[in-house]
């Protein structure tokens, strides 16, 4: 794998945490671990990276010990010759980077594609969780004309071309997802950056498709759920989020018997960048009620 070192770009700054790289079936995997106490796992979609959490990481890290990895290819991780990025691909790493870090009584904190990367995970083994939190996702095959629509063509090969040759999906769908601020240059940067040439946008320019391509995978995880059913579960919602409704949020509330909702008045679907403090805060109220005290008993 050889020696992984933190591109110079990153700005210490905006991103003040140390940056630890593991291998994992032959990707160098980028991941921060911060803190101490309860362990939260952050998941993120596309076509973000741990950078998403942030502000998240930096309110909660003096209570839990926050981890947040950047899947193979996105971030600043690297991938393995030959790599798919499929989110079954993505499913097995992530199993694997917990069972290397040896990480037990798992919060999981899943946003977009992270919601059935992570349940997929949790599913196989949900002995090591104790708690999920989801935030503008879904763990079942998509929906709606529209959702199809826009699989096939962002998916397709003009969709495609775009996001490897133009950074579309970072360009557009970023900004597009931030509705209560506007971020800066400088974290746009960041985004960017991670993506910085048309192989870095492989990951990116293949999730588009699998929307509806995964659909298998999508069933499998939908049909796994009720393995979960019993685990607390915290839903956080941006309630100006194009992608993910109120109906998929519903769908969350009938799962899980033990959840509560914290609903974030007009913030997009990047939720936790678009409101950090809401975001920290509600999980940190609920962790404290729901799951340290379920743990206890």
């Amino acid at each position: 794998m050889g020696v992984q070192v933190r591109p110079s770009w990153v700005d210490d700054t905006m991103f003040p945490f140390e940056s630890r790289f593991t291998e994992i079936d032959g990707h160098a995997l980028h991941y921060i671990d911060e803190g101490d106490g309860p362990v939260l796992l952050f998941l993120h979609g596309n076509p973000t990276w741990s950078f998403l959490y942030r502000d998240v990481i930096s309110s909660l890290k003096d209570e839990f010990r926050c981890i947040a990895l950047d899947y193979p290819g996105m971030g600043l991780s690297a991938a393995a010759p030959g790599y798919g990025c499929l989110p079954e691909d993505h499913t097995l790493v992530v199993a694997a980077f917990i069972e290397k870090l040896k990480l037990r009584e798992v919060t999981l904190v899943a946003h977009d594609w992270g919601g059935p990367i992570g349940m997929s995970v949790a599913e196989q083994n949900p002995a090591r969780f104790n708690g999920l939190v989801v935030a503008n996702t879904g763990a079942w095959p998509a929906e709606g004309l529209g959702v199809h629509i826009f699989s096939r063509l962002l998916g397709g090969p003009l969709g495609r071309l775009l996001i490897r040759q133009f950074n579309l999906f970072v360009n557009v769908m970023i900004p597009a997802g931030h509705r209560l601020r506007k971020l800066t240059a400088e974290e746009m940067a960041h985004y960017r950056k991670a993506l910085d040439s048309p192989a870095r946008r492989h990951s990116s320019a293949i999730l588009p498709r699998r929307i509806t391509a995964s659909r298998d995978f999508l069933a499998d995880v939908e049909a796994g759920l009720p393995r979960l059913a019993s685990l607390p579960a915290l839903i956080i919602w941006g309630d100006a989020d194009v992608a993910f409704g109120s109906d998929q949020r519903r769908r969350w509330e009938e799962t899980f018997v033990d959840s509560e909702t914290v609903i974030i008045q007009g913030a997009g679907h990047f939720v936790q960048s678009d409101a950090p403090d809401q975001f920290a805060a509600a999980i940190r109220s609920w962790h404290r009620r729901a799951v340290a005290d379920n743990v206890a008993r």
